[in-house]
């Protein structure tokens, strides 16, 4: 007869921290990973690097020297590295302020933010950090009216959809940019791009789509909050290129209109939601301070999000804001604890792999890009040559035309 010792209470406590650690340390792998990849990102592929002939709004000349060049593609890392920190910064902060402290305004507090930046901004242009530049003003009215809605119909799917679903629609953003962009702008991906982009959102589906319900006033907000935020993403990088306003300078014109729409329909949105009036909440020092804190941290966000869509595009933003998905994944569950299971880490990793196919054959693209740009530049210039000096030049003739001149008045001499 065989007798089994029943496992004494260091045992399981050995046991339940030798678990511990290897999630843990599955956990750090992947938040290992996802530095790694991120630092490629930013700064290893030019994937966000802007060229002349990407930009028709920056002249060929500004990139004559390399420093400059260079200059400029740090600007630009910069800003990916500032809406990348920022924008996972807000969210923890907004998770705490919400889930922790009970502040479920989101809408308003959304208004806020604006509202937050604007005076921001315009303290900054009257101490003369930058110049304003006149923009339509029906152009930048409806731009801002555009985008407040897009910021309304997205809090207004969360609340009338599952998790899962509104997971779902941020991931749909990407495809029908694409299919917008193809449409209408006449813009070429490749299928490798487009293969990339199937991985990237294959992952982030597997780490962030838990459920999914269907509703029928749920999917019709949903639908309406994707196109409106493709169209008011597409006019950003569109706005800036085509009127060639800086990002600062778009911003600083349209949050008036974007906070004046939440602002007022903010409270209506957040009411229908959660069934209580931000008025009469009570506000205790702890929620202010939240509050202050989320509104700061937006204008570093609100400001990065118009760089980052103006010096790159719509879609790279998109793989941005899904890298920053899973950052907010793994820091939930640091510093909030948060569930996290294999599912999370298996989606993460597959995200991070699409992430890095898209930046690797960007690279290609903008290599090949460069290249032909190079040669046909050679080329106008090779044909441009005999023109100023060569032998069939109109330097050569009139030296020919000259000469007969000149031997001919010798003749009559």
């Amino acid at each position: 007869m065989i007798v089994r010792k029943a496992p004494n209470t260091s045992d399981i406590m050995f046991e339940r921290e030798r678990c511990a650690k290897s999630k843990n340390g599955a956990l750090l792998a992947v938040g290992s990973l996802s530095f790694r990849i991120a630092c490629l990102l930013v700064f290893g592929f030019p994937w966000f690097r802007v060229t002349p002939s990407d930009n028709p709004s920056v002249s060929p000349r500004k990139y004559r020297s390399m420093g400059e060049m260079t200059g400029f593609q740090l600007g630009v890392a910069g800003a990916l590295f500032l809406s990348v920190a920022s924008s996972v910064s807000i969210v923890i902060c907004n998770k705490a302020l919400m889930s922790n402290l009970g502040f479920p305004f989101a809408t308003t507090l959304t208004s806020w933010h604006l509202m937050v930046t604007f005076c921001t901004l315009h303290a900054a242009q009257r101490l003369n950090f930058f110049e304003t530049k006149a923009i339509d003003l029906k152009t930048v009215m409806l731009f801002g009216i555009l985008n407040g809605i897009s910021i309304g119909l997205l809090n207004l799917s969360l609340g009338f959809n599952s998790v899962g679903f509104y997971q779902m629609t941020k991931l749909a953003i990407i495809p029908f940019t694409v299919l917008l962009e193809t449409l209408f702008l006449k813009k070429q991906f490749s299928q490798k791009i487009k293969f990339s982009l199937f991985v990237l959102i294959f992952g982030v589906g597997i780490a962030s789509v838990t459920d999914l319900q269907l509703n029928f006033v749920g999917t019709v907000l949903s639908g309406l909050a994707i196109v409106t935020t493709c169209i008011g993403q597409i006019l950003t990088n569109t706005i800036q290129k085509k009127l060639n306003v800086s990002s600062t300078q778009l911003l600083y014109q349209s949050a008036p209109f974007q906070a004046a729409i939440l602002f007022v329909s903010g409270p209506l949105v957040d009411q229908c939601l959660t069934k209580q009036n931000v008025f009469a909440y009570k506000y205790s020092p702890i929620v202010l301070g939240f509050i202050i804190l989320s509104c700061l941290i937006a204008v570093s966000v609100n400001f990065s999000t118009f760089l980052v869509i103006g010096k790159t595009s719509p879609v790279t933003y998109q793989v941005l804001g899904h890298l920053k998905t899973c950052l907010v994944l793994g820091f939930g569950y640091t510093l909030l604890h948060d569930p996290f299971t294999e599912r999370n880490i298996i989606g993460i990793l597959v995200a991070m792999l699409g992430m890095g196919l898209y930046s690797f054959f960007c690279t290609q693209d903008n290599k090949k890009k460069q290249s032909t740009d190079l040669s046909i530049s050679q080329i106008k210039e090779k044909d441009t040559e005999p023109l100023l000096d060569g032998k069939g030049g109109l330097g050569y003739q009139d030296k020919e035309s000259q000469d007969a001149k000149k031997s001919s008045r010798d003749s009559f001499v």
